[in-house]
């Protein structure tokens, strides 16, 4: 079976991993250091802070703006539920805002009605490795004086108009085992406000800046140098990894020619990397992944509800009309496209999808 995600791990990891196990300093140290200062580079910020996971990259975020009890936070309805988590994990409520068609991402034409007196900050998603539309977003941000959280989860490497996704304003990463880069589980925030790193870095360590002196209140959220030392070598791989996706997804646009079968939408103005290669079925999807998997290609869902749409949210009277993110959760399907596949597993993806026999699905 043609996996959707394969983490690449090769033995530049391993030896980056051993020789921090032989230095006996496996916590986190001068390798998590030298990760935080190249992730910062490649962003092109002044500073990153590695923690332990995506979700608590964007809480501590939040938090680090001061955003809490009483505050709104716009967001897409249409991403991972960590997304909107981290906004009720500060106590903050989530104010969704529907997506373009186009690339899954907030609608910066419909932000505009969701903003109140008690909004503090906007929280863009670069849904699969496509940049929001940020030169907008950042306009309604200043003008009403609101923070900008980026969930650049699934865009490491990406860009807007030439600048790096997680350059924008406070950004989030995901470094889980399926993203472009990984190191097991870990997140970072990039930023360059120095206030703002300062904070993070108290709040990620029990509000310490000297050891058992504790200003703030704070948590355990550090990462290890034994997932720092594998983020540096999947970093120096970063780039090929992101060629190979973009490459891939080209091929596949090229020779995906189903009629049922919409391949992806990229705007002009960004770089996307391709976390998923995400397309859209026109009736039939359940079989569409059944005949896929008996062809041996892997598909997957991301993502089958919108997060209104979730029980959680559902009971939290959350459930609202979003039709353009609910349509793309009834038709979008993501098909391999990383780094490790060969050109004749390419070859085979896109002829399993357009030797698909489709016949439209009853939707309840």
């Amino acid at each position: 079976m043609i996996a959707v995600a394969k983490p690449q791990i090769g033995p530049e990891e391993e030896a980056a991993v051993l020789a921090v196990l032989r230095s006996g300093m496996i916590a986190q140290g001068p390798q998590t250091e030298r990760f935080e200062h190249a992730f910062a580079e490649l962003c092109d910020v002044q500073h990153a802070v590695a923690v332990s996971n995506g979700t608590v990259a964007l809480h501590l975020a939040l938090l680090a703006h001061d955003i809490g009890p009483g505050d709104e936070v716009i967001t897409s309805p249409f991403s991972f539920i960590a997304t909107a988590n981290s906004i009720l994990m500060t106590g903050a409520r989530p104010v969704f805002v529907d997506i373009d068609a186009d690339d899954f991402n907030l609608d910066p034409t419909l932000v505009e009605a969701a903003i109140t007196p008690r909004t503090r900050a906007i929280m863009p998603v670069h849904l699969y490795g496509q940049p929001a539309q940020m030169d907008a977003l950042l306009a309604l941000a200043q003008r009403y004086n609101l923070q900008i959280i980026e969930d650049a989860a699934q865009a490491v490497g990406a860009c807007y108009r030439g600048r790096p996704a997680g350059s924008f304003g406070t950004a989030c990463f995901s470094l889980y085992a399926t993203k472009n880069i990984t190191t097991g589980e870990g997140g970072m925030i990039t930023t360059n406000d120095a206030a703002i790193a300062e904070r993070l870095r108290l709040l990620r360590a029990h509000g310490m800046r000297v050891r058992y002196y504790h200003e703030h209140f704070g948590y355990n959220f550090r990462i290890t140098d034994l997932q720092s030392a594998l983020g540096l070598a999947q970093l120096g791989k970063l780039a090929t990894f992101n060629q190979r996706r973009i490459a891939n997804a080209a091929y596949l646009d090229a020779h995906i020619s189903h009629p049922a079968i919409s391949t992806p939408r990229v705007r002009p103005e960004v770089r996307h990397v391709y976390h998923q290669y995400t397309v859209r079925v026109q009736g039939g999807r359940e079989a569409a992944i059944k005949q896929l998997a008996a062809a041996g290609v892997g598909a997957a869902i991301f993502y089958p509800l919108t997060i209104p749409q979730q029980p959680f949210y559902r009971a939290q009277g959350y459930e609202v009309p979003m039709p353009v993110a609910e349509q793309a959760a009834r038709d979008v399907l993501a098909l391999p496209v990383h780094p490790g596949l060969s050109a004749e597993e390419l070859a085979q993806v896109a002829d399993a999808v357009n030797a698909l026999e489709l016949v439209a699905e009853l939707v309840v």
